[in-house]
């Protein structure tokens, strides 16, 4: 609410520093001209800030009916936008936080960001106008593969990151340098981009049967492939093999990377040291489960083991509840970010 307030108040107060100051000009130096280019700055700010008054009157009233006709999901879609953006935030003012483990961390956080912009729009949109349908390039869920590779792909990353941490501690900064960590997150956006590439541009490319209803909330792969006109088996195999290699892999390599951590902190004399080890990695084997229980629980059982209904909840679990868990776990369990936050309101 307050958040939605003050981009009303920054867009009021740009509104004013738009107009009022040629005006003051003009007024004290008794011109009344303007300049074609000034005149054609001041239309494109005035004509942006009317449409983003508009947009954001209406998420105003939006944010009001949630939080008075559906209390129990209001907090839902704001925690996980103002907790993954509060997230990004700080760790882009805290000089604290400049190192591989939280430039990971908001590479997470503006993914689970993604999630929430690519799905919920359009679902609030179809409840506020009552409509229940999307056009089909609407429908092409690029995005949402796009996304679930590169949080897949990441979360490995972040693994590898802990395991460097503790049982490399004196080459941390050498194998996880600021140009190694770029390269493994622009390795994990490249390798997602390719493999929703694959996928959308065959998939949308399928002939459809008569009958366009999806049984889902919004557009994913399994919900289309039910209203496929063909044979789609051998596509299915090539989805299980991209869920290999975007499934299995990672948490074969997250699985290694713990039970190396968990050898190496068992073996440490310090109590303390234990302690700060296990807490570092707790928060991230409570993400890594809840993402990929749901998600290998749907992409690897066969379809004779789950319905469509219980697609829909899984489908909750890692776009709607993850990203909203995510900054919580993150930043309740961890003394650096709840220290950046304390910083930030000055306490």
């Amino acid at each position: 609410m307050y958040y939605l307030l003050s981009q009303l108040s920054l867009t009021d107060l740009m509104y004013i520093c738009t107009t009022v100051p040629k005006m003051a000009f003009n007024f004290l130096s008794g011109q009344k001209g303007i300049s074609f280019l000034g005149c054609g700055t001041q239309m494109f700010f005035f004509s942006m800030l009317a449409g983003s008054e508009g947009l954001f009157l209406s998420s105003m009233a939006y944010d009001r009916f949630v939080a008075i006709c559906h209390p129990l999901h209001y907090p839902i879609r704001m925690i996980s936008l103002f907790g993954n953006s509060a997230m990004i935030f700080l760790i882009r003012v805290d000089s604290r936080l400049h190192i591989p483990m939280y430039f990971l961390l908001s590479q997470l956080s503006l993914t689970d960001l993604l999630y929430i912009c690519t799905t919920v729009p359009k679902m609030v949109f179809n409840f506020l106008s009552g409509q229940k349908s999307i056009s089909f390039l609407g429908c092409g869920f690029f995005l949402f593969m796009l996304l679930m590779g590169v949080e897949c792909l990441l979360l490995a990353v972040m693994a590898y990151d802990r395991y460097v941490a503790v049982c490399h501690p004196l080459h941390y900064s050498i194998l996880m340098r600021p140009t190694v960590s770029a390269s493994m997150v622009t390795g994990t956006w490249l390798c997602a981009l390719l493999n929703a590439l694959a996928h959308v541009t065959y998939t949308m490319n399928l002939p459809y049967c008569s009958s366009r209803q999806i049984h889902h909330f919004f557009c994913e792969i399994s919900a289309l492939l039910r209203l496929v006109c063909m044979d789609t088996s051998l596509y299915e195999n090539s989805l299980f093999i991209s869920g290999i290699v975007f499934l299995l892999f990672p948490i074969l390599a997250i699985l290694a990377s713990y039970g190396k951590i968990l050898s190496t902190v068992v073996g440490l004399r310090s109590n303390l040291g234990k302690r700060k080890a296990l807490t570092t990695c707790s928060s991230h084997v409570i993400v890594v489960s809840l993402f990929y229980g749901t998600a290998i629980s749907k992409y690897f059982l066969p379809k004779a083991y789950h319905s469509a209904e219980q697609d829909e909840v899984n489908s909750i679990f890692y776009t709607i509840l993850t990203p909203m868990l995510n900054p919580l776990i993150y930043s309740l369990r961890n003394k650096e970010v709840a220290g950046a936050f304390r910083k930030v309101l000055g306490r």
